[in-house]
């Protein structure tokens, strides 16, 4: 994890437990669903945050013989625990108790004091709002020009989009449940607090499901991006002796780790030990050119699928 990375977990994991501690209190003060939801929604933050500073040490671990690789990947299975956490904990929980008010409207119940409710989520948004200021200077500086849909396609560390999601969502839910609270208050209907509740949980369903759906993927394999891809190609072919790159094959590791496997065409009048310094200086300039690249595996040969298209088509 990156010094940018680690800072907007650890500063979101001390919002949230701030805020989940003031909203159980707020919760049963209040006697609110909706302020249960949020406390809820708050704890499962807690949750993913630790979850990512697990998966970020974990991965860190160097190869070994179990492992050759190394443990790169493992920030990705923590990642996809944190969606799990979220639609378990968060948009599960928050559904239910939102049905759970609106079915049992007209039962008799203790009444609480709502303003603690709005003074807690008041205090809440402001400190949502400055985690997600963290998260959005870290998300800066990994956009590096490019818009917001090609960064989320491109990007391979789900540690800053994570936390941006849930401050995010986090921040909608903040003002769902404070609007049904005032709405409960105002028009005498506690409707709108289950109705609220509901909300909450279907913002964090979706963000569940947005992190699940990119962890998935990165879990599975995710290639080098297309200027990365570029890039390699590009050093590759400006070789002295290099004829054409016949296939190119790339993969995430880990967020900060590509690993590559390359077939080239070398030019056929050179004998075996230019053969070797010419692998060894394209790979010495791929790693300069692309730093990620950590793994690299030349092979020489030429592009038998023309010969077996050939040989079909006889």
């Amino acid at each position: 994890m990156s010094a940018g990375s680690q800072r907007v977990v650890i500063a979101a994991l001390a919002v949230n437990l701030l805020i989940a501690a003031f909203k159980f209190v707020a919760a049963f003060l209040s006697r609110s669903t909706a302020m249960l939801a949020e406390a809820a929604h708050s704890l499962a933050d807690c949750c993913n945050q630790v979850f990512l500073l697990i998966g970020t040490r974990r991965s860190a671990r160097p190869p070994d013989d179990e492992h050759p690789f190394g443990y790169g990947p493992e920030s990705y299975f923590w990642a996809f625990m944190v969606a799990l956490s979220i639609f378990a904990i968060g948009a599960a929980f928050s559904v239910t108790e939102g049905i759970h008010k609106i079915r049992h409207l007209g039962e008799p119940h203790q009444e609480g004091n709502v303003l603690w409710a709005i003074i807690v989520l008041a205090v809440s948004i402001v400190l949502e709002t400055y985690s997600l200021i963290v998260a959005m200077k870290e998300f800066r500086h990994i956009r590096a020009g490019r818009g917001i849909r090609r960064t989320l396609k491109e990007a391979r560390d789900p540690t800053v989009l994570t936390v941006l999601f849930e401050d995010l969502a986090a921040l909608t839910g903040l003002v769902f449940a404070l609007g049904g609270i005032l709405l409960a208050h105002y028009t005498g209907n506690e409707v709108w607090d289950g109705v609220a509740s509901i909300l909450v949980g279907v913002v964090l369903g979706a963000v569940a499901w947005f992190l699940a759906a990119d962890s998935k993927s990165l879990l599975i394999g995710e290639g080098a991006t297309a200027d990365d891809l570029a890039k390699i190609r590009a050093v590759v072919r400006a070789h002295r002796d290099v004829v054409e790159v016949v296939h190119l094959r790339t993969m995430y590791l880990g967020p900060h780790e590509i690993i590559a496997a390359i077939k080239v065409r070398f030019l056929g009048n050179i004998d075996a030990r230019t053969l070797e310094n010419d692998i060894n200086e394209i790979e010495a300039s791929l790693r300069k050119e692309v730093p990620l690249l950590r793994r690299i595996y030349i092979e020489p040969g030429f592009d038998e699928s023309r010969m077996r298209a050939a040989a079909e088509h006889a």
